[in-house]
C-alpha cells in the first residue's frame, strides 16, 4: 500500500533521534524525588522534579514509577525525556482545576489560555510517553461541571459557548513540538475532555493506545486522538471507545482558525479499532486552516459507532480538504456509512452573543467575529474512498454541501454496503462510482438532486421542493 510521502521518514527521524545508538539512557524514579504513590498523596511536585532532572542531565533519559497509584495535576514531559508508565503504574488526575495551571494553547478551534493537560509535552522535542501502565483523568467531576453548565447555558442561547466556558482538562496534550511517541500499550481512561490532542506539532507517532472514556458514564465531548492544525503524524493501533470523535482530524474554527490558517497535511491513521464513538475517522468541524495529504486504513468500527466516515465543517469555517485517501474500512452498524455535512450542529457552530449581556469574555467576542460568505465556505475535493464494506448501516449515504461550491472530483470504488436505504448525495461534481454492491432493506437508490454530477452508482432525481403553504405550485 502507498503512504504518503514523508511520514514514514518522519517515524524514522523520530526513532533515531530519540534511542540514538551511541547513547544509553538514563533512568530516574519518582520515589527518589519523594513520589509516594498512594493515591492520596497529591505528586505532581515529585513527579516534576523528576522530570526536570532527567532533562538536566543532557542525553536521553527515562523518568519511571516503582508500581502504584500516583494522584497528579499536570506534569509536563521534557526535551529527551521518556515518561515510562509500566504496567501497575496508575496517574491519577487530579479532580481540582487549580492543579491544571491554565497556559496558552489552542481548543476547540481557537487560540485561548486553558488548563493544562494531565500530561503535557509543551514546546518540545524528541519526548515520548510510553509502557503499559494506565493514565487516567479521573475526569466524572469535570464532565458534570459541563453538564450543570450546558443546562443552564442552552435555554439562553449560549449552547456554542459551552465548552469553552467549562473548562476541563484533557488527558494529554502534544503542542508546538518535534519528534513526540506516544504509545507502547497505555492505556488511557476518563479524559476530562479530550484525549489525545495534537496541536501544532510535527512528527508525532502514537502507535499503541487504548482509550476508554465510558467507563464512569458516557464522558462528554471525550475525544479520541484529535490531529490538530499538525504534520507528519502516524497513528497506528489505537483501539478506542469515547463519547463523540473518535479518530479527528482538526484545522482551526472560523475567523480565529482562518487566521492562523495552518493546516494538517501528511498524516496517516491505519490499522486502528473504533468500538464507541460519533464517527470512525471524523474530518472537522474545525476546518478552517485545511488538510492535505491524508491516508487512513485498515479501520474497523463497531455497532455503537454512529458514521463510519465523517466529513462535518459549517458556513463560518472555510477551509478545504484535497489529496484524501480512505480505504479498507469495516463497519458494523453504522448510523451512516459515508456522511458529509457542511451545516453542523448550528446551535454550536455558529455563536451569537445574545442581546442585554455585556459582561463576558474576550474569546465570546472572537468566536461571534462574522466570516464573510465567501471565506465562510469549507470545499473538499479530490478525495478517493475504496475497499468499504458496511453491513447492518442505517443509511449509506447523507451527503449535502453547497450548490456554490460542490464536493468535487471524488472517487469511490470496491464498495460493499448493506443499509436499510440508500440516502442521498447533493452538491457534488464530477463523482465517479465503480463496482459497487449496494444492497437496501427498503429497495431503495441513492436520490440525487438536480446539480450533482455522478456517474456509476443506481440513483433517482430528488422530487421536486414541497410547495410552501398557501402557494400555488
Amino acid at each position: 500500500m502507498k503512504l504518503i510521502p514523508g511520514s514514514i521518514f518522519a517515524a524514522a527521524a523520530f526513532f533515531v533521534a530519540i534511542v540514538p545508538g551511541h547513547a544509553a539512557p538514563k533512568t530516574f524514579s519518582v520515589d527518589k524525588y519523594g513520589a509516594k504513590g498512594d493515591g492520596t498523596m497529591l505528586d505532581t511536585a515529585a513527579i516534576q522534579q523528576t522530570i526536570d532532572a532527567a532533562a538536566k542531565a543532557g542525553g536521553p533519559a527515562i523518568v519511571v514509577f516503582p508500581a502504584g497509584t500516583y494522584l497528579t495535576g499536570s506534569i509536563f514531559v521534557k526535551t529527551n525525556v521518556t515518561l515510562r508508565v509500566d504496567k501497575g503504574v496508575t496517574l491519577l488526575g487530579s479532580q481540582k482545576l487549580a492543579d491544571y495551571p491554565v497556559m496558552p494553547s489552542r481548543i476547540a478551534g481557537i487560540e485561548m489560555s486553558w488548563p493544562a493537560a494531565l500530561v503535557n509535552v509543551y514546546k518540545q522535542s524528541n519526548a515520548a510517553i510510553t509502557g503499559e501502565g494506565t493514565i487516567d483523568g479521573h475526569g466524572k467531576v469535570f464532565w458534570d461541571s459541563y453538564a450543570t453548565l450546558r443546562r443552564a447555558y442552552e435555554p439562553r442561547g449560549l449552547r456554542w459557548a459551552s465548552d469553552y466556558d467549562t473548562q476541563r482538562p484533557r488527558l494529554i496534550q502534544i503542542f508546538d513540538s518535534t519528534q513526540v511517541q506516544l504509545g507502547g500499550g497505555i492505556l488511557l481512561r476518563r479524559s476530562g475532555f479530550w484525549t489525545v490532542h495534537i496541536c501544532y506539532s510535527d512528527g508525532v507517532i502514537v502507535d499503541g493506545v487504548t482509550i476508554r472514556n465510558n467507563d464512569d458514564g458516557r464522558g462528554p465531548s471525550t475525544d479520541g486522538i484529535d490531529i490538530d492544525s499538525s504534520k507528519r503524524i502516524v497513528v497506528a493501533h489505537a483501539d478506542i471507545s469515547v463519547n463523540d470523535d473518535a479518530l479527528c482530524l482538526k484545522a482551526g474554527r472560523d475567523s480565529d482558525g482562518l487566521r492562523v490558517n495552518r493546516p494538517t497535511e501528511d498524516v496517516v491513521i491505519r490499522d486502528s479499532i473504533v468500538r464507541d464513538g460519533a464517527a470512525g475517522v471524523t474530518f472537522g468541524s474545525e476546518t478552517s486552516g485545511g488538510f492535505r495529504n491524508i491516508e487512513a486504513y485498515n479501520i474497523t468500527t463497531e455497532s455503537h459507532v454512529g458514521n463510519g466516515i465523517l466529513f462535518k465543517s459549517a458556513h463560518t469555517r472555510g477551509g478545504w480538504g484535497e489529496n484524501i485517501r480512505i480505504h479498507d474500512f469495516t463497519m458494523t452498524g453504522p448510523r451512516v456509512v459515508l456522511s458529509i455535512t457542511m451545516n453542523w450542529n448550528p446551535s454550536y457552530s455558529y455563536a451569537k452573543i445574545p442581546d442585554g449581556i455585556a459582561d463576558y469574555p474576550a474569546y465570546w467576542k472572537v468566536l461571534a467575529t462574522p466570516v464573510p460568505d465567501e471565506k465562510g465556505r469549507a470545499h473538499f475535493h479530490d478525495v478517493h474512498i475504496w475497499n468499504i464494506k458496511a453491513t447492518g448501516a442505517g443509511t449509506a449515504f447523507q451527503v449535502d454541501a453547497f450548490p456554490q461550491l460542490p464536493l468535487d472530483h471524488f472517487t469511490l470504488d470496491h464498495l460493499q454496503i448493506e443499509a436499510k436505504t440508500a440516502g442521498h448525495i447533493d452538491d457534488a461534481k464530477d463523482w465517479k462510482f465503480s463496482d459497487v454492491s449496494l444492497t437496501t432493506a427498503d429497495g431503495s437508490v441513492v436520490t440525487l438532486a438536480d446539480d450533482s454530477d455522478i456517474t456509476g452508482i443506481a440513483s433517482k432525481p430528488a422530487p421536486p421542493p414541497a410547495p410552501k403553504p398557501g402557494v400555488t405550485p
